[in-house]
């Protein structure tokens, strides 16, 4: 397919497949450990990189590398290294790519989980990590070192849903000699394709949209060859953070509809932050779809679609939170996101309650924001769940 120039929904349904001497029509699931070799010259040329094939399921799987190859042409990208969840697709960067020493340049907007392996885990290892305002480009240039080997950002945010000017920030990296690795998990590349703006790395959680259906975990780096086909996958290799066959398979049958459902997922929640905007109840929504979110105009420029995901401050306090959550009946009361099914959480107490106080009070993660992540049920249906949740308050 490298030889024609598809469309990216095309790619998403054919790319990166060879069917095998069956003829089978849907790609072929491959749940085996070890490959047999044709003699032990084979096999030793194998270990030894003379040649190439499969050698063993951690690193060389038929059905992680069709879903790797799948994504990383719907990307336009040269290499892609699928992990067993978004979480070891962040770590796998970082691993592969830094060193002791190495100073990571990041925001202040990030993932709970994603902070916590910077501060408690990766900072152990002698990686150092500052964060910033991740709209504030001049704070960005200030705080970069000689050091810097990495900027990382995840835009849109959760759960704010702030957005990094990409390009600026790729231009700065390149600048200083450093990587921009971008967590374009909220988007996909049907909304946002972050190499194109001038980044690096592009890392994801296929939990979320990928699969779309809540049902398997999953992550993936995407990038050139020498990043990510050679630095992280020498990472995977050794250190074993795979994807397992099935859940290749899944994802593969999920980017099948990526496309459309982004676009579904898109225009239910620009309808809902739209109502929501208007109500008495709520003082104020995050989502990059509306004039009034500060970066509208960005968002335009860098994203072909707004996402799925929003929040929204209700007037009131933690409990107000809660009461409203708990006053909906449609909407799952879950921490996940990027599913067919909308999902309502309250990110202080769940995704970013692991972290300080002043930590959330510095990420805006406020008590009395809710996230919701918009699902493909009919719109009306879901304004009348959130109206009785409002009512609760």
């Amino acid at each position: 397919m490298a030889e024609k120039k598809y469309h990216r929904d095309t790619l998403a349904v054919r790319a990166g497949y060879q069917r095998t001497p069956e003829g089978e029509q849907s790609e072929a699931i491959f749940p085996t450990i070890s490959f047999v070799y044709d003699s032990a010259e084979q096999a030793a040329q194998r270990f030894s990189g003379e040649s190439e094939g499969n050698i063993y399921s951690r690193f060389t799987n038929p059905t992680v590398r069709t879903f790797e190859q799948r994504l990383a042409a719907v990307e336009g990208a040269e290499s892609c290294v699928a992990t067993a969840s978004g979480m070891s697709a962040v770590l796998a960067t970082m691993m592969g790519v830094l060193s002791a020493g190495d100073h990571v340049l990041t925001s202040r907007s990030l993932f709970g989980s994603t902070i916590i392996l910077f501060e408690k885990i990766l900072a152990r290892f002698g990686l150092q990590f500052d964060y910033v305002d991740m709209t504030d480009i001049e704070a960005w240039k200030k705080a970069v070192r000689p050091e810097t080997r990495m900027l990382f950002v995840e835009t849109p945010s959760n759960p704010l849903m702030e957005l990094a000017d990409i390009a600026a920030l790729a231009q700065l990296a390149h600048a200083n000699d450093a990587l921009l690795a971008v967590d374009n998990t909220f988007l996909t590349p049907m909304m946002q394709r972050p190499l194109e703006l001038g980044a690096d790395i592009s890392v994801y959680s296929a939990t979320k949209y990928m699969d779309g259906q809540g049902r398997v975990l999953g992550g993936a780096v995407v990038g050139s060859n020498e990043t990510v086909g050679e630095q992280v996958y020498s990472f995977l290799r050794s250190a074993g953070p795979c994807m397992s066959p099935f859940n290749a398979w899944v994802f593969l049958k999920g980017m099948e509809t990526l496309g459309l459902r982004m676009q579904a997922h898109s225009d239910n929640a620009l309808m809902l932050a739209q109502w929501l905007e208007a109500r008495p109840e709520v003082s104020k929504v995050y989502y990059p779809g509306l004039a009034s979110h500060p970066q509208h105009e960005l968002a335009k420029n860098q994203q072909q679609g707004f996402g799925g995901v929003l929040a929204f401050a209700i007037k009131g306090d933690r409990a107000a939170a809660w009461r409203m959550i708990d006053g909906t009946e449609l909407v799952s009361k879950t921490a996940n996101l990027g599913d067919t099914k909308s999902i309502i959480t309250h990110p202080a107490s769940t995704t970013h309650g692991r972290l300080s106080q002043e930590e959330r009070d510095a990420a805006g993660v406020h008590d009395n924001i809710i996230r919701l992540s918009v699902g493909l049920e009919h719109v009306d249906d879901l304004k009348a769940d959130l109206e009785t949740g409002l009512a609760a308050i």
